[in-house]
């Protein structure tokens, strides 16, 4: 049951996150003296409209998205005569930039609250992928694992005994250099014999002995299969570097945050075209890797495992992340894009501004039929990658719980 309200819940999330984008075109618009005739959230046959001055607002029955209709977009836009002179294409440049340049600006506020709420509710967690050998807590270490459920157990574990202590950083072990847990978990988990840690304590280094103890750990394989092998733990929890800011430290504590995700998404977004080989791989019966791109029925359901297993500040991470990925996504010059009728205004202004130091009138707006065929190949290759995606997710999702 909360599987699928988290799935409904995250589905409602996107379309008010795409509603919300539309508000900035439509908000900008209307401050700047262009004329917005319709607000709708949704496509097709119009479920509930209501007209508030010279806008009609409304809901339609498919939930896909939204649209903010502004008077004379394009110089083919068929305008009432009173309505001509506010046209969109008539305006000056910077108005126009900020009409659309508005959309993206909400996705990224949108997304900017999202991660202040997740960093008072739960905290922010670290977005680096290699994080150090940090010793965050010690345990006891049971004989089994099953299920990933280890058995009970007491005492002091293998690296208590051998006196680790929270704080340190195992820098090396036997004499490799350890840069990361996984590296270290690797060493720990290939045996039973004992190694030699070099720890960072308090600024100084120091060498440490640990014994491994034998686990026997039970499960599946991806068949279904049963699986059983056998793996050393000396009972070590690595810090994961989570912050958890007070109340007034939480907005300064998301600005950083949201630097590093920024950067992290538009890393994403740049490698998008190297993904398709995955998504096909894992479309033809191959493993799905877990850093391909997912639909929104495929966000939707992680969306959903994140509210079953009650870890809501993943639900509102990914929503966010989502959010600053739509900002960057719709910046990019190509039409249909926000970002394309941008360039378009760039070049209009650059080109009037080099007739104009000839002595020559501003040149015509720019003719948007000439570029459909050009904005049909965007559209197709956007909509054959959104296929694809989606198929990977219907066929072999991504598990992230």
């Amino acid at each position: 049951m909360m599987f699928v309200l988290g799935v409904v819940l995250f589905a409602l999330g996107l379309l008010a996150s795409i509603a919300w984008h539309e508000c900035g075109h439509m908000w900008a618009a209307q401050r700047t003296g262009m004329k917005v005739r319709r607000y709708f959230v949704g496509f097709g046959p119009t479920l509930w409209s209501t007209r508030k001055g010279e806008t009609e607002y409304g809901v339609k029955a498919v939930p896909l998205g939204g649209f903010c209709d502004i008077a004379g977009m394009t110089t083919h836009d068929v305008m009432a005569p009173e309505d001509e002179s506010r046209a969109m294409f008539r305006q000056k440049p910077w108005k126009r930039i900020v009409v659309l340049v508005a959309g993206p600006s909400m996705n990224l506020i949108l997304g900017f609250a999202l991660i202040v709420v997740m960093a008072i509710g739960w905290g922010l967690p670290s977005l680096s992928e290699t994080l150090p050998a940090k010793v965050g807590s010690l345990s006891c270490v049971g004989t089994t694992i099953d299920n990933n459920e280890l058995a009970d157990c007491s005492g002091a574990g293998p690296a208590q005994q051998a006196g680790l202590e929270v704080g340190d950083t195992v820098v090396a072990a036997n004499g490799e250099k350890i840069s990361s847990t996984t590296e270290l978990s690797e060493v720990l988990r290939a045996g039973t014999d004992p190694v030699t840690l070099t720890v960072e304590r308090s600024g100084s280094e120091r060498e440490v002995i640990v014994t491994p103890q034998k686990v026997t750990v039970s499960g599946t394989d991806e068949q279904g299969a049963p699986v059983t092998k056998e793996i050393g733990m000396v009972g070590i929890g690595y810090d994961t570097g989570w912050q958890n800011p007070s109340v007034l430290g939480a907005v300064p504590a998301a600005v950083g945050f949201t630097g590093d995700l920024m950067v992290r998404t538009w890393d994403s977004l740049m490698s998008l075209p190297s993904k398709i080989g995955a998504l096909w791989t894992s479309v033809t019966g191959g493993e799905r890797a877990a850093d391909t791109p997912v639909s929104v029925y495929g966000a939707s359901v992680i969306g959903g495992d994140a509210a079953d297993h009650g870890v809501w500040w993943f639900f509102i991470f990914l929503l966010a992340s989502i959010n600053f990925f739509l900002a960057l996504f719709n910046l990019v010059p190509l039409l249909p894009l926000d970002g394309g009728h941008m360039a378009i205004v760039g070049y209009e202004k650059v080109r009037n501004l080099l007739r104009g130091s000839r002595g020559l009138a501003a040149g015509p707006p720019v003719d948007y039929m000439k570029l459909m065929p050009i904005t049909y190949v965007v559209l197709a290759i956007m909509g054959g990658y959104m296929a694809l995606t989606l198929t990977a997710d219907i066929v072999n999702p991504i598990k992230a719980f």
